[in-house]
């Protein structure tokens, strides 16, 4: 029997991905079952469960290829002799969570496995884990513009990695709960802020 190529075998891998993407798109995590996937994939149900075995590994693989991309951006910020303004390293940021607060994007997915995470352990622990991931990048970033001068000196990375972080979600959320934000409008509002001292 001839061995199945690389290609071939992540070819079906992303086939089983983009058909979860649009299962859990059409009725939800919890109420998609993996027949509906492998059904929407088109696939036996061996050949599915050669990849896959439950509805959590799924949308850690989609979570991570999603991740991926938001590593790639920032490792290619992060690769410039000198670090770009904070400005235009959230305005790139920006740009990339509208295109996943769509509905062909991972984030109106990503409000589900929030909710169910909070009744299962192991989805808890992925989600824990992936946005732990994240916001480390943020601490990186804050980091660097500290060491650039562009931040005080005395600021702590993990305090400004955190609100820098917390501006993603909190924008996405606006995106997809009411619809009518627009990035310039969230991007003005972050501008107007930087200049606003805050006391403590």
């Amino acid at each position: 029997m001839p061995r199945v190529s690389e290609a071939h075998l992540a070819a079906r891998r992303q086939q089983i991905l983009d058909a979860a993407r649009i299962c859990f798109a059409r009725n939800g995590f919890h109420a998609t079952s993996m027949q509906d996937v492998i059904s929407e994939a088109e696939l036996s149900v061996g050949a599915f469960y050669r990849y896959f075995r439950s509805k959590e590994e799924l949308i850690q693989a989609i979570a991570e290829e999603v991740l991926g991309s938001v590593d790639a951006l920032l490792d290619e910020m992060r690769a410039m002799d000198s670090p770009p303004p904070i400005a235009d390293v959230m305005r790139r940021l920006i740009r990339f969570v509208d295109l996943q607060t769509g509905p062909a994007g991972v984030f109106p997915m990503a409000l589900q496995v929030w909710s169910e995470s909070l009744r299962n352990p192991q989805l808890a622990e992925f989600v824990r884990r992936v946005y732990g991931r994240m916001r480390g990048h943020f601490d990186d970033l804050a980091r660097r513009q500290i060491e650039a001068g562009r931040l005080p000196a005395d600021a702590d990375p993990h305090a400004v990695g955190s609100v820098l972080f917390g501006l993603i979600p909190g924008y996405a959320l606006q995106r997809v709960l009411l619809g009518e934000l627009e990035a310039e409008t969230f991007l003005a509002g972050l501008e107007a802020l930087s200049h606003t001292p805050v006391s403590r």
